[in-house]
């Protein structure tokens, strides 16, 4: 009787046993989030823009810029330029790498989701001393031993508070924040090498211009010596036309070392070594009048990669606030070992079987209040990243006014000095056919020669400006990159759970493209 109680007791705690285990189980797979329920900021902002003139309102998809926008300026050269730097650019690859680098470690974190389970075997052998402390002299025992065992052993962290998903949560949103900042690393290359490439056609279509009023000046000497020849002037004008002629030139050799210092930042930025990289110069500016539409400010949030890397980080804050919360609450782990253990090798032998397992549950009494300011500074973390979030936004809305405003004002401003640079000219050719015929003096052909310069330079230099206004424009409008082009959080992980092979290169998600090769060691390869 009192045996057959036993047996019945027995199997009511194993099924009260069996019962727990399935209930502890069934609570870690439906835990309990501490995190607060997350939602971006909602911002008021104006529903449209304040510039106007050259610029258009319209839908986003209603002529904003494309991933390859800088094709509209119609310059092939500069297109093979943007190519071979998205290819090359080392400072983008590197961007792309930290971008990996955070898919790897978002697969780390989510790793302790699981059960960790190792394996052990090993073998050993003793020997102690004959005359070893406290044997005796008639002692018989053994002096050697041996030892072989392997086991098997697990740990598991049932996840109750959701600690271990907000922590994976919260890496996986910081891997998308590398790719929003890959997107700002690319679009900030595409403008640049723009804004360099239009620079230095600038350069090139002011150096036209200083030869132009060179070859002008020469003849302006030429006249001033015959002149003075016949005794018709005086020596003052050949001064004075040299003065002005020799100036220029150097105005003209300075045009031309700013050039060369561009092009070789145009060579870094496509991976060429300067002495090897060289663009043939053109005599005038000749990109198309590019006109993007700014969309609607409300589009803009979707479009600019830096407000949604903000935005990433805001969401990772929140996350952070359930991690600090979890803290207050018991650690529990789950740990269990099996294996063979024998002075030989008769492993296999269920008498020599061993095998431990427990739970353990840990909670701090006092730690001082650690818990309390780690929890108040998560809190303080969420408020700053929606300060700098609401500045992110600021920021891009101020860009995209300024510009509308310069790409309008300096369109007209262009008009203007057009007509001043047409105006400078004729006065040029007056004064110096009133000299030709002695009715001025030379004084007077130097004021006009100067004032035509001046204006034909600051032309060319407000068309410059113009051009490069639109990319900045575009730049701020996004580049034609879009939120959706971040990888979704389902595909953060780099390899699949039973790939073993093929890790030196994870496979590319969303826009983000990491090069095959470890570095590109040719820095003469040409685009």
């Amino acid at each position: 009787m009192t045996e057959r109680r036993f047996l019945t007791r027995g199997r009511v705690t194993r099924r009260f046993l069996t019962r727990a285990t399935a209930l502890l189980v069934a609570s870690g797979l439906t835990a309990c989030d501490l995190a607060p329920t997350y939602a971006p900021t909602k911002l008021i902002f104006p529903a449209n823009w304040e510039g106007q003139g050259a610029m258009r309102f319209g839908q986003p998809s209603d002529g904003a810029p494309r991933a390859d926008w800088w094709k509209t300026f119609g310059d092939p050269e500069l297109d093979a330029l943007e190519e071979q730097a998205l290819k090359a650019n080392p400072d983008l690859e590197a961007a792309a790498e930290a971008f990996t680098q955070s898919r790897d470690v978002a697969a780390q974190v989510a790793s302790h989701l699981y059960p960790q389970v190792s394996g052990t075997a090993g073998g050993e052998k003793y020997k102690s001393s004959k005359h070893r402390l406290y044997r005796g002299g008639t002692a018989t025992g053994p002096i050697y031993m041996s030892s072989e065992q392997y086991y098997g052993a697990a740990t598991w962290e049932p996840d109750f508070w959701r600690a271990i998903r907000n922590r994976t949560a919260m890496a996986k949103e910081a891997a998308q924040q590398k790719a929003a900042d890959y997107a700002v690393a690319r679009l900030g290359l595409e403008a640049e090498l723009a804004q360099d490439y239009i620079a230095l056609r600038g350069f090139d279509a002011q150096d036209a211009v200083y030869r132009d009023s060179i070859r002008y000046y020469r003849l302006a000497v030429q006249i001033t010596q015959m002149r003075l020849a016949g005794s018709i002037a005086a020596g003052l004008d050949v001064s004075r036309a040299e003065t002005q002629l020799h100036s220029t030139e150097a105005a003209e050799t300075d045009i031309l070392a700013r050039r060369d210092v561009m092009e070789h930042a145009i060579a870094a930025l496509v991976n060429v070594a300067p002495a090897a990289f060289h663009i043939a110069p053109v005599q005038a500016l000749a990109f198309r009048d590019v006109r993007p539409s700014a969309g609607l400010p409300s589009a803009l949030l979707e479009r600019r990669p830096d407000i949604a890397a903000a935005e990433r980080e805001m969401a990772q804050a929140n996350r952070a606030i359930g991690v600090s919360r979890a803290a207050f609450y018991p650690e529990i782990t789950f740990n269990a070992m099996t294996g063979f253990m024998d002075n030989g090798f008769d492993l296999a032998s269920l008498s020599n079987s061993m095998y431990q397992f427990g739970a353990q549950a840990v909670l701090p009494l006092f730690q001082g209040g650690l818990r309390r300011a780690e929890l108040q500074r998560t809190w303080s973390y969420y408020r700053q990243s929606e300060d700098d979030y609401r500045s992110t936004v600021l920021s891009a809305f101020q860009e995209v006014e300024d510009g509308l405003t310069n790409v309008n004002r300096l369109k007209t401003e262009g008009g203007q000095q057009a007509e001043a640079v047409s105006a400078a000219l004729r006065t040029q050719t007056m004064t110096m056919q009133l000299y030709t015929g002695g009715l001025t003096n030379y004084l007077d052909v130097v004021v006009a020669q100067q004032a035509a310069l001046t204006a034909r330079v600051a032309l060319v230099q407000v068309q410059t400006r113009q051009i490069q206004s639109v990319v900045e424009l575009t730049r701020a409008l996004g580049g034609g990159w879009s939120a959706s082009d971040l990888p979704k959080t389902t595909q953060i992980r780099p390899f699949a759970p039973l790939q073993y092979s093929g890790l030196r290169n994870p496979k590319d998600v969303g826009d983000v493209k990491t090069s095959p090769n470890p570095s590109n060691a040719d820095l003469t390869t040409k685009p």
